[in-house]
Parts: C-alpha cells; sequence; structure tokens
C-alpha cells in the first residue's frame, strides 16, 4: 500500500506560480509511475502531467505544455508540480496518483493508477 498526500494548494492571482507537492508513505520501496490530476465540479478528472516510474519520461496535457513541470525526488519520495503563468481556468482540485510498480509509464488515464491523494484545491483569480 502507498499513501500519498499533496500540499501547496491555495489562492493566487491569474499570471501567477504555485508549487504543489504530493509525499508518499508506506511501500514505496519500489518505484511507481505517478501523474498529476485536476478536476473541477461536475466534470471527470482530467490528466495533467504524468512521468515514468523511472522519471525519464514525462507527458503534459496540451493545456499545460509550457507552464506546468512535473518532478520528482526519489530521496524524498515526494513528487512535484510546478506551476507558473497561471490562468483562472486551471482552477480545480489537484490530485496525485501513483499506478502499479510493475507499470512503466507514464499513465495518462485514471484507470491506471491505483493510489490517489485526498486532493489540494488550486484558486486562480482573474
Amino acid at each position: 500500500q502507498v499513501q500519498l498526500a499533496e500540499s501547496g494548494g491555495g489562492l493566487v492571482q491569474a499570471g501567477g506560480s504555485l508549487r504543489l507537492a504530493c509525499a508518499a508513505s508506506g511501500r514505496t520501496s519500489s518505484s511507481y509511475p505517478m501523474g498529476w490530476f485536476r478536476q473541477v465540479p461536475g466534470k471527470e478528472r482530467d490528466i495533467v502531467a504524468a512521468t515514468s516510474r523511472s522519471g525519464e519520461s514525462i507527458y503534459y496535457a496540451d493545456a499545460v505544455k509550457g507552464r506546468f513541470t512535473i518532478s520528482r525526488d526519489s530521496s524524498k519520495n515526494t513528487m512535484y508540480l510546478q506551476m507558473n503563468k497561471l490562468a483562472p481556468e486551471d482552477t480545480a482540485v489537484y490530485y496525485c496518483a501513483a499506478g502499479s510498480q510493475f507499470r512503466i509509464g507514464p499513465l495518462t488515464t485514471t484507470h491506471q493508477y491505483e493510489y490517489w491523494g485526498q486532493g489540494t484545491q488550486v484558486t486562480v483569480s482573474s
């Protein structure tokens, strides 16, 4: 079992930046493909960015390319999402997720992930 906990959400003005963190605990001795998703009320949870098990391969949704950066620090069992040039349409609850240790990734759909954090709210004001 892997437990995930997001932090770093908040309220920011358009054009500003935030950095989200996802701390993993539990069975973290193995590497897992990991990702960030976001969800607004009444809509599906969408992929934002994902990293392969090794961290060498990365995927970004078109909406965030050039603005968001996903990274991971294996020594701290933590994944990050640096979000720059934020816009009101980035407002959502952001979730981190981890997939099976037997998959390489990056994984881009919700059903491919086994473990989820509780989510952190990001609100961008115009």
